[in-house]
Parts: structure tokens; C-alpha cells; sequence
């Protein structure tokens, strides 16, 4: 029996001069009556393999005619050395059949050169090209990559409410959860825009822990920045502070880019051609940089000395727009920086207070072309400190009574930050549209499919 290896295995590891079966879809066909050349892909690499069909090959007429760009085929053959420029090895057709057509005057791949805004009108079928085929390989190698990094740091993988009552960010940018027009679970419930606080409870319990989960923001805003569901990696660990979790989101970020250069060579290659030029040089400053700290106050004396006209102005008690994140990463320290204490008004209820009593111990990981990454602090657990704040933000204690018995029963400085996932893979591919980094994008406006 022939064997089956990946398409990826096969081009790099397999024996010239075994019989091997290649199992995949048709890239694009061409040669003479006599002779064709088949390329063959089946995901597993941006690399595709060559199959020689001449007349030595065992298929059959009406098979042959259905080798159309987009259709599913099985081929058995002896991998050789091949001639052509660019490849080690090709296969030489023993048996081809097609297994699934695709009709060459309707398969929306059959051309090449489509835009980014008709692959986004085929979310469906745009994986099987070079370019959303890197991405959502990339895209795997971030998510594998998250949890070995939390596993090698003793961090618990937890999971944690997608349906919810408490609202994290006070956003009031929420969906509500309803069957028909009642109440399922007797008040309003919505769906989550974050697990942190979740999260908080049960690192509590179990002293580091992360979440890696979906989450919902009903914003009606149509950007190319904005989704209304999305991955957030979220790690909370008792008796961290502001510093430590600065270190932990450094080096976080910079293990993420290290899978990428392990796994996805081929894939970055591709995407550091077409996509993004400067996306292989900006991956490798960020893993092999110190990351510039600074605060917030700091920050803001930088970007009002700097004589730039921002359509957003600075002050000290704005926060920072992306034009201001990417001026202090691009122009100005040329590399990644985190900023922390940042005024109390614009941060969560749920912040540390500094000492000052005007800023809290936040902090954001900026990054070239994206801006903020990561945002994160150390959390509030001074009981009455919480309390203070989510009166002051119109918010009901009753709300939050879970919550605070965590500062009732053994509370301990902790910290932690959230990692948005598509802005991750956003960077890691030089992809410019948060669309286009997500399998199935629901966005305001969109039809889910």
C-alpha cells in the first residue's frame, strides 16, 4: 500500500524513488495531449508538488478532462527528482482519480490577482489561497504556540463564561442574550466582552491561569479594526505586580513571533513578498529588542515635544489614539515599547491605584504598525478601593458581589493583561484588515454564514 504524507512532508523528507499516494486539490494544470503537469496543494504548506501524467499514468479519459483548477484529486506515484527550477521533487503519475469537480466557468478561485474584498465575499472558500492559506497557518501556529508558552510557565488553561452579567469594561457595548423576549436566566445577561474577571476568581484558587476564548463587542463601527466577535488570551497570576506582568506580556509576544520563525518560514516568506515587505524585518527587531518602558506621562511629554500635528490632540487625561501608539513605535524609539500608569479616569474600576492618586497601574504593549497589543495592569485588591470605583462609574455593588468577595477572602496583589488574537496575527502576517485574519469575520453590517 502507498503511503500518504502531507504535501509539506513529502517535498522536504520524502524518498526519491518510493511509490507514495498525494491527496489534495488541484492548483492549476497545463502541458500538451501527450503530457501534464498537475499541481497539487492540500494545505499543509504554501508549497505545492508537481505530479507528472503521460501516458504511463492509469486515468481515464473523462477523469483527465475534470482535472480543473479547484477540483479534489487522489494521486499514486514514485516521487523523483524533479528537472524543474525551484522544486526537489515531483511526482511521476502511476493511478490519478478525481474525487470531487470543480466547474472551471464557476469556481470563483479559477483566476488569480482577486482582491481582498471579493475574498471576503467567499470567507468559505478563501482559504485555499496562497494568501489566506499563510495567514490561517500562522494563525494555528499563534494559538499552539499560547499554550505551550502558559503550560511552561505553570499557568492553568481555564475557561470561563461566554454569558455573563458583569460587563469588564463598563463599555455598555454588549450583546443581549434573550429567548424570544424573556429573560432566560431571570435578569439581563449578555455575552462577554471579557473573562477576566472569571479569570481573577480562579487564579485565586489556583495561583496562575489564562483564558483563550471568544468574545463579543456590539460597537457599530465598520473599520478595518473592528470585529464584533474575536479571541482574546487573557492570563491572571496571584501575587504578580505591575513589573511582573510587564514581563510576562514581553516575552510573551516575543515567543509568539519565535513559533512564527519556527513553523512558518515558508508562509512568512510568501506574506513578507506580497503582503508586507518590511513584515520579516519588523518581526525580527521586536523578538531581539528590549522593549522601551516608559509612562504614560512620559509618553504624552514625547508626543507634545515632538511638533506634530495629530488629528487627535495630546493632553495629559486623553488617551491615546493608534496615530500617537505608532509615532512613538515607528518614528520615535523605532521599536516595541509598554507604557504603564496611566490616568485612573480613563482605565478600568478594576486598576490598581498608584500612590499618587491620579493614575493607576495599567499598562500597553505597543507595537510598529498596529499600536497597542496588549493592554494589562495590576489589579485592585483593596476591597474598599473597588467599591469606590464602581460607584463612581454608576455601577452596582450588588452586580459585583461575586467579585468582591474575592477581596473579602484572602486577597493578594495580582495581575494580568489581555492579548487580543487578531491583532496578534494582524502582526505576525502584515495583513492590514483584522478581517482578513479571522476564518469567518462577523462584523456590523456582515452576514454570518
Amino acid at each position: 500500500m502507498s503511503e500518504s504524507p502531507l504535501v509539506r512532508d513529502l517535498i522536504s523528507v520524502g524518498e526519491v524513488g518510493s511509490e507514495y499516494t498525494v491527496r489534495g486539490w488541484v492548483r492549476s494544470r497545463r502541458g500538451s495531449k501527450n503530457v501534464s503537469f498537475v499541481i497539487v496543494t492540500d494545505g499543509s504548506t504554501i508549497k505545492t508538488i508537481q505530479c507528472v501524467v503521460d501516458g504511463d499514468t492509469d486515468v481515464s479519459e473523462a477523469d483527465m478532462a475534470r482535472v480543473q483548477t479547484g477540483a479534489s484529486v487522489v494521486i499514486d506515484g514514485v516521487l523523483v527528482e524533479s528537472k524543474g527550477r525551484g522544486q526537489r521533487v515531483e511526482i511521476k503519475a502511476l493511478r490519478l482519480r478525481v474525487i470531487g469537480d470543480a466547474d472551471p466557468e464557476t469556481y470563483p478561485l479559477q483566476k488569480k490577482g482577486h482582491s481582498m474584498e471579493f475574498l471576503r465575499s467567499i470567507a468559505h472558500l478563501r482559504s485555499r489561497s496562497n494568501t489566506f492559506g499563510a495567514v490561517f497557518r500562522i494563525r494555528a501556529t499563534l494559538a499552539q504556540a499560547t499554550h505551550r508558552f502558559f503550560a511552561n510557565r505553570s499557568f492553568q488553561c481555564v475557561q470561563t463564561p461566554v454569558i455573563t452579567a458583569s460587563d469588564c469594561e463598563g463599555a455598555g457595548e454588549m450583546f443581549e442574550v434573550r429567548a424570544g423576549k424573556d429573560h432566560f436566566f431571570g435578569r439581563e445577561a449578555m455575552l462577554t466582552v471579557s473573562g477576566q474577571l472569571n479569570a481573577e476568581a480562579l487564579a485565586y484558587g489556583l495561583g496562575r491561569v489564562y483564558t483563550f476564548g471568544p468574545t463579543f463587542r456590539a460597537e457599530n463601527s465598520n473599520t478595518s479594526r473592528h470585529l464584533a466577535e474575536f479571541w482574546m488570551i487573557e492570563p491572571e497570576a496571584a501575587f504578580f505586580d505591575i513589573h511582573d506582568d510587564m514581563d510576562l506580556a514581553e516575552d510573551y509576544l516575543k515567543a509568539l513571533i519565535d513559533s512564527v520563525f519556527e513553523h512558518n518560514e515558508d508562509d512568512l516568506q510568501f506574506l513578507g513578498r506580497f503582503v508586507d515587505k518590511s513584515l520579516i524585518d519588523t518581526l525580527d527587531m521586536t523578538r531581539g529588542a528590549t522593549f522601551v518602558r516608559l509612562t504614560y506621562t512620559e509618553a504624552v511629554d514625547v508626543l507634545k515635544k515632538s511638533g506634530v500635528a495629530f488629528e487627535f490632540p495630546v493632553g495629559w487625561g486623553v488617551d491615546l489614539q493608534t496615530e500617537h501608539e505608532r509615532f512613538l513605535t515607528e518614528e520615535h524609539f523605532k521599536r516595541p515599547l509598554i507604557i504603564r500608569d496611566y490616568p485612573k479616569e480613563i482605565k478600568a474600576f478594576y486598576m490598581f491605584g498608584n500612590d499618587d492618586g491620579k493614575t493607576v497601574a495599567a499598562m500597553d504593549v505597543l507595537v510598529p504598525r498596529i499600536g497597542e497589543i496588549i493592554g494589562g495592569s495590576q489589579r485592585e485588591h483593596r476591597r474598599e478601593r473597588i467599591e469606590e470605583r464602581l460607584l463612581a462609574d454608576g455601577m452596582e455593588l450588588e452586580d459585583y458581589s461575586w467579585y468582591l468577595d474575592l477581596h473579602r477572602f484572602g486577597a493578594v496583589p495580582h495581575a494580568g493583561f489581555g492579548l487580543g488574537f487578531e491583532r496578534a496575527v494582524m502582526f505576525c502576517t502584515g495583513m492590514s484588515n483584522i478581517r482578513d485574519v479571522i476564518p469567518f469575520p462577523r462584523s456590523v453590517g456582515a452576514a454570518a454564514f
